[in-house]
């Protein structure tokens, strides 16, 4: 998965200028970074103690919304946890193979895996009329609405799990306990004798030769040679016997004795039907609600960060009119968080480039998708470039653990930062 820098910096004669820099010391001749315009809307700026309150509650705002979003990214690896080894590799947009992706600058450049290059300010829900904080404002009510809704389907979710792995516990584990519905057949019983019943009894495998010299004499209305071994596990085996009725305490009583253990069964074969029926549903019903979710998860990652063409293909393709109630759920809440989350880095940017550069608003903001192997330098680059504009702050990464230097855990650098972790899972394969 991805990690990425939103960045700003303050416009020479023009912001062209201050994005022509970025690129000829990350991009052009060494392959730092991979970059990308980050365009911002005109908002309205308000009065510096507004900004000044604003900074804090979007960094509220955002720790927030991020978590909802890696909620549902979470829930959706709880949900497919038997193919938990792919979730990673396919969280990819295009299989992780090269993808081009035309930029604001016309050029056209190849970036592997996603990338959040794809982002516009979406007019219609976050109107830029409105004043900074009715933006953060909506976007703070969205975002608790999808956590509760999620919290509601997850435990909705949980029910449906958790009794679908009851019914599975019965149809497995031990001879003591697990269902016999599937082991057994109608012709191992004596049905419909108003004096003879068929018994299943638990003989652990050491003592098979017992059981055979002595469950004649357990009782004195046990038919002779009516025993039969049903079914064996790694430590027992289900054997049936036929006795009479009235013999049936006495019979288990003494079967308890010589440690062979009576199963209270009875043959019905229309509840054994309802049990297997029931499994069945459970199952189906946690297929439909679900198994879209990861490719509904990878699909989101590619049309929102690669383009329109890619984008209308993938919603053909995943909002699929036969997909379960809440899978659509999913696939529409997943995304309105992401993007809101998204909006809410660059309410971030305007609101700290406002404050640190001043008015008129004149910055470029940029998304750097960082080369991993050349982190350390991209940041000693980016510092040289823009060190001007605050000398006392630190080119060591806030983050690093330096022995005997506390830094605090704010990264903090001459110019504006923000990091953009798209690790939205919190397991390794």
């Amino acid at each position: 998965m991805a990690e990425f820098w939103l960045i700003s910096a303050p416009g020479e004669k023009t912001c062209q200028q201050t994005w022509d820099k970025l690129m000829v010391a990350t991009s052009r001749t060494n392959n730092l970074s991979t970059n990308n315009k980050f365009n911002i809307p005109d908002l309205k700026v308000g009065t510096l103690d507004v900004l000044v309150g604003l900074s804090d509650e979007l960094a509220k705002l955002d720790t927030f919304v991020e978590s909802v979003v890696k909620k549902v990214a979470q829930y959706m690896a709880d949900v497919l946890e038997d193919s938990r080894d792919k979730v990673q590799e396919n969280l990819l947009a295009n299989g992780g193979n090269d993808v081009r992706h035309k930029t604001d600058t016309k050029q056209t450049q190849k970036t592997s895996g996603y990338s959040v290059g794809g982002y516009y300010w979406d007019m219609a829900k976050y109107p830029i009329k409105q004043s900074l904080k009715n933006i953060s404002e909506i976007i703070s009510k969205q975002g608790t609405q999808i956590d509760n809704d999620l919290k509601a389907r997850a435990s909705a979710y949980n029910n449906l799990k958790g009794n679908l792995q009851n019914l599975e516990r019965k149809n497995a584990g031990s001879l003591l306990t697990r269902s016999l519905a599937d082991i057994v057949k109608k012709e191992d019983f004596v049905l419909d004798s108003e004096y003879l019943i068929t018994m299943l009894v638990v003989v652990s495998k050491t003592n098979y030769t017992d059981w055979q010299k002595t469950y004649e004499t357990l009782s004195e209305m046990v038919v002779p040679r009516s025993t039969k071994l049903l079914f064996e596990d790694h430590d027992s085996g289900l054997f049936s016997v036929t006795l009479f009725r009235k013999a049936i305490d006495d019979f288990k009583h003494k079967a308890r004795e010589n440690k062979f253990t009576v199963r209270d069964f009875q043959y019905n074969e229309e509840e054994m039907k309802a049990d297997k029926e029931e499994m069945t549903r459970l199952s189906t019903d946690k297929k439909k609600q679900f198994v879209r979710l990861l490719l509904f998860c990878i699909s989101f990652f590619a049309h929102f960060m690669i383009g329109e063409n890619y984008r209308k293909e993938t919603f053909s393709l995943f909002f699929h009119p036969h997909s379960g109630p809440l899978v659509r759920w999913l696939k529409v809440n997943f995304s309105e968080a992401f993007i809101a989350w998204i909006h809410i880095k660059a309410l971030r940017v305007f609101v700290e480039s406002v404050l640190r550069y001043g008015l008129p608003v004149n910055f470029q903001a940029m998304l750097l998708q960082p080369n991993k192997k050349n982190m350390k330098k991209l940041r000693e680059v980016l510092y040289d470039l823009y060190n001007y504009l605050d000398s006392s702050a630190a080119v060591i990464d806030a983050a690093m653990d330096i022995p005997g230097l506390n830094l605090s855990q704010q990264e903090y650098y001459p110019y504006v930062y923000y990091k953009i972790d798209c690790n939205l899972l919190d397991f390794k394969v």
